[in-house]
């Protein structure tokens, strides 16, 4: 088990590394109007963000499988800061979309993080592990945008950029001092780690389908989280960037979701979790949908989303980390990488659904994408339910 102070520091790192991808959300409207974009098109700004994201995910994430972890967390962080700051200084859409994409690709390093953690705590503890370090991620995520758009309000959409490149200078300092040295153990090159990710999908039936079912729950993620400042600035509230922002907070039940979901698992309770989760997630589509015109309803709804959403994700992570120990790497990324195209698909298809049909349109594609997470877990329990219950309490 890591020492507290490492588990806070891994934490924290998670946190900052996952924020990177999401500033943008809160400030779609604000870089739209400075930038003259589409609703449809500066949505781009934030699948730009998850397709570099999966990229990083199939390319970079294997290496900590092959490298030592300490060197490459830090540099990873290091190119992030460098990233962060070309997007600040971006005169146009397209330097903005290669800057966006640069800073997904890198900030994989959450995704190296978590299994680091993982590796380093017992067997039956890993579960609460990863849901402590989870927990980073969540607020990371959520917490993101409050910081984005108060930021945002005082200093401009630019200033949030600034502020995260130089918190990630610190973050690099901090992680070379605190973390342990670690190298991972594959014993392949780089070209069959890359090989042996894609075959891990195809003989492990546990990481097929919890990476189909991760996919489908982080695409309603991404439908609400990219489609809702459409909402909030149009003209039902018109809301500020940095009222937005704080709306982030309401997510931040999420953590308490990571942190149950993680307990229950290292208990074999991953059943319960998954289907509780899922039902959530269909349900909270019906309260966004009320969400149009009632804040209390949005403010719901978004709630019992981010836990429905952390549930599933957790309870994910905890089964598929015990399927091969010394491949979590690459287990990790195949996994993640099936988890942001659902993103990427996610923001794409919000504010096409936006453009299309309005909030209505968002939250009739959220409540089809957790519908169908529903049809693929009843189709997938019986080949893979057992299964999972014995490698949870592995």
């Amino acid at each position: 088990m890591p020492g507290r102070r490492t588990l806070l520091v891994m934490s924290v790192a998670v946190g900052l590394c996952v924020a990177s991808n999401y500033y943008a959300q809160p400030l779609l409207d604000t870089i739209a109007h400075d930038l003259s974009l589409s609703s449809a098109a500066a949505s781009l700004v934030v699948t730009a963000a998850q397709v570099g994201y999966v990229l990083g995910l199939v390319l970079v994430l294997p290496l900590g499988d092959l490298l030592e972890r300490r060197r490459l967390v830090c540099a990873l962080t290091l190119a992030t800061a460098c990233s962060l700051a070309l997007t600040a200084i971006a005169p146009n859409t397209a330097l903005l979309l290669i800057g966006t994409t640069l800073t997904g690709l890198l900030s994989v390093t959450a995704q190296i993080l978590v299994p680091f953690a993982a590796d380093l705590a017992l067997p039956e503890q890993r579960g609460r592990t990863v849901g402590t370090v989870m927990t980073g991620l969540v607020l990371g995520m959520l917490l993101a945008r409050t910081a984005s758009g108060a930021l945002a309000s005082f200093g401009g959409w630019r200033t949030v950029y600034w502020v995260a490149a130089l918190a990630m200078l610190v973050l690099t300092a901090t992680l070379h001092r605190v973390l342990p040295q670690f190298r991972g153990g594959a014993g392949l090159s780089y070209g069959q780690l890359l090989r042996s990710t894609g075959r891990l999908l195809i003989e492990e039936p546990v990481l097929r389908a919890r990476s189909a079912i991760g996919m489908l729950a982080f695409a309603c993620f991404s439908v609400l989280w990219t489609a809702l400042a459409f909402l909030l600035s149009g003209p039902d509230y018109r809301w500020s960037d940095s009222e937005i922002g704080l709306l982030g907070l309401a997510g931040a039940a999420g953590a308490i979701a990571a942190q149950a979901a993680g307990r229950l698992a290292d208990r074999g309770r991953t059943t319960l979790t998954t289907v509780t989760s899922a039902l959530l997630l269909l349900v909270s589509w019906w309260a966004l949908a009320l969400g149009a015109h009632l804040l209390a309803a949005l403010i719901i709804g978004i709630v019992l989303l981010d836990l429905a959403h952390q549930g599933v994700h957790i309870t994910n992570q905890s089964l598929i980390y015990a399927l091969r120990p010394e491949a979590r790497g690459r287990i990790t990324s195949a996994y993640m990488t099936c988890y942001f195209i659902g993103g990427a698909a996610g923001s794409a298809l919000a504010g096409a659904a936006h453009a299309y049909a309005g909030w209505n349109g968002v939250c009739v594609l959220g409540a089809a994408l957790a519908l169908l997470l529903c049809l693929v877990w009843a189709a997938t329990r019986r080949t893979t339910g057992g299964a999972q219950q014995s490698q949870a309490v592995a």
